[in-house]
C-alpha cells in the first residue's frame, strides 16, 4: 500500500512540474470560462453561465502550471484526451470575502466570476476547487469544454482605443499590466492617460519592481464612463459608470471594488494582460485588489503611490494585510490552527514552509516587538485583521502600514518570485 501511494504521490508531482507544451495543446487566443457563485456563510454552489473567445494570451508559455499554491480557489484544465494537466491557476473573489461578512449569516447572493485560460486546440476538461476551512482543496465543479462549440462568443471587441504605454517587448515573457478607467467621461481621457502615466511611476519606484522594470509592459485601454465620479452609497452619490466601481464594498468605508467583473474583463480583454489595474475617478481615499482578479484604487488621493502598490501585492502574489487594527468587512478571515497560503502570514501551524529559512539564527519566534528589534526579520504578532494568533514578518511593511517602497524581504521575495514566473 506504501509503494502504491508513493506512486501516487511521484506522479502527480511530475505533472504538476513538468513543463508542458503550448503548441500541442493552445493557440494564442484566450478562452474566458464565466460562471456564477452562489450561496450564504456556509456553502456555495456553481453555475455555469458562457464561454468567451478573448484575443490575446500574453500569458507566459513555460509557466502554465501554478506553482504557488496561493488563493482560496484554483482552476485546472486537462487535454480530455489524455487527461494531462495542461494549465492551472489559484485565484480569489469577492465572495469569499462575502462569506466571512456578517451579512452572510442572514442572506444568500450570487457573484459572477470568471476563469481565464489559453484558447484550447481541442476538448479539454475544467475543474474548479474550494479550499476549505482545513486548508485542502475539494472539487466543487467540472465543464467539458469543446472549442468547436458553435455557443463559445466570439463577437467583435469592444471598440476602445488602447495605448501600449511601456514596451518592454513580446507580452509572452513579460509582466503586462493593463489600466483601465472608471468615472471618467470622453473629455477626461488625457487625465486618465496622465493618471496612468503617474501610476506606473509609482509602480518602477517601488522596489522590487524598479530593479525588474524590464520585464514589465504597461498598457491602457480608453473606455469612457457616461459620468464622471464612482458611486458612494455612503453619501449617496450614484454614477452611471462603465465598471461599476463603488465605495462601501462589503459595506467598508474605504473598500473600492465593483462586483461587474463580466465588464471589466470585456474591457481589459482589448489589450494582452495579465493583470488589470482599475482608476476611479475620485480624490477619497481607497482602494482593493482580489488575488488574479483585477487591482482597484483612486486618482487624486495623496496616498495614491502607497495605494497601488499595497493594493497590486494582493492582486499580483496574493500577499495578506498584516495589520490588524483597521475596520474591515470580513470576522475571523483566519482559522488560528491552519496555516495561511499568503507568503507573508504565519499561525505558526507549518511556519517551517514561510519564511523561517530566511531569519537570523536565534531570532525568537515570536519577536518581541521591540526598539532593538525595528530591523530585524522575525515573527511579530498581529497581522490577517487580528492581534492575536496571526503573525507578520517585519514590525512595518507597505502590506502593514501607508508607506511606500517600503516591501519587507518576505514581500519583495513573493513579488520578484511572481515577475519571474511571469516572464522566464
Amino acid at each position: 500500500m506504501k509503494k502504491i501511494l508513493l506512486a501516487a504521490l511521484l506522479l502527480i508531482t511530475v505533472q504538476l512540474n513538468a513543463q508542458v507544451d503550448f503548441d500541442k495543446y493552445f493557440t494564442s487566443k484566450t478562452l474566458r470560462f464565466d460562471y456564477t457563485r452562489a450561496g450564504y456563510k456556509d456553502a456555495n454552489y456553481l453555475f455555469f453561465e458562457q464561454l468567451k473567445e478573448e484575443p490575446y494570451w500574453s500569458g507566459n508559455k513555460n509557466s502554465l502550471i501554478d506553482k504557488f499554491d496561493y488563493g482560496h480557489y484554483k482552476y485546472l484544465v486537462f487535454d480530455l484526451a489524455s487527461n494531462e494537466l495542461i494549465y492551472s491557476r489559484g485565484y480569489n473573489t469577492l465572495f469569499d470575502e462575502w462569506q466571512s461578512t456578517d451579512e452572510a449569516k442572514k442572506i444568500s447572493r450570487s457573484f459572477y466570476e470568471t476563469v481565464v485560460f489559453p484558447f484550447p486546440l481541442n476538448k479539454v476538461r475544467v475543474e474548479l476547487y474550494e479550499r476549505k476551512n482545513d486548508g485542502k482543496f475539494v472539487k466543487q465543479f467540472e465543464f467539458i469544454v469543446d472549442p468547436q462549440d458553435k455557443f463559445i462568443r466570439k463577437e467583435k471587441p469592444l471598440d476602445y482605443p488602447v495605448l501600449k504605454v511601456v514596451d518592454n517587448g513580446d507580452p509572452s515573457n513579460k509582466v503586462d499590466i493593463v489600466f483601465l478607467p472608471d468615472g471618467y467621461t470622453k473629455d477626461e481621457m488625457e487625465q486618465f492617460k496622465k493618471d496612468v502615466a503617474t501610476y506606473s511611476k509609482y509602480i518602477f519606484e517601488c522596489s522590487p519592481y524598479k530593479e525588474n522594470k524590464d520585464k514589465i509592459n504597461i498598457w491602457a485601454v480608453l473606455a469612457p464612463s457616461m459620468e464622471s465620479g464612482v458611486d458612494n452609497p455612503g453619501t449617496g452619490i450614484w454614477k452611471n459608470n462603465l465598471l461599476g466601481m463603488s465605495y462601501y464594498t462589503q459595506d467598508v468605508e474605504r473598500y473600492l471594488m465593483s462586483l461587474d467583473i463580466k465588464t471589466i474583463r470585456d474591457v481589459a480583454a482589448m489589450a494582452p494582460y495579465d493583470n488589470i489595474c482599475v482608476i476611479s475617478n475620485s480624490s477619497q481615499y481607497g482602494g482593493g485588489a482580489i488575488y488574479n482578479y483585477y487591482t482597484s484604487f483612486p486618482n487624486r488621493n495623496n496616498n495614491g503611490a502607497y495605494l497601488i502598490v499595497h493594493e497590486f501585492g494582493h492582486h499580483f502574489c496574493a500577499l495578506g494585510d498584516e495589520y490588524y487594527t483597521s475596520e474591515v468587512g470580513v470576522e475571523e478571515y483566519y482559522k488560528l490552527d491552519v496555516e495561511p497560503y499568503e507568503a507573508n502570514l504565519t499561525t505558526l501551524v507549518d511556519f517551517d514552509k514561510k519564511w523561517k529559512n530566511m531569519m537570523e539564527k536565534g531570532t525568537p519566534i515570536p519577536t518581541p516587538s521591540t526598539l532593538e528589534n525595528k530591523n530585524t526579520l522575525g515573527v511579530y504578532e498581529g497581522g490577517g485583521y487580528v492581534p492575536k494568533g496571526v503573525y507578520r514578518p517585519k514590525q512595518d511593511c507597505s502590506m502593514k502600514s501607508i508607506s511606500y517602497d517600503n516591501f519587507c524581504p518576505v514581500c519583495t521575495k513573493a513579488i520578484i518570485q511572481m515577475i519571474d514566473y511571469y516572464s522566464k
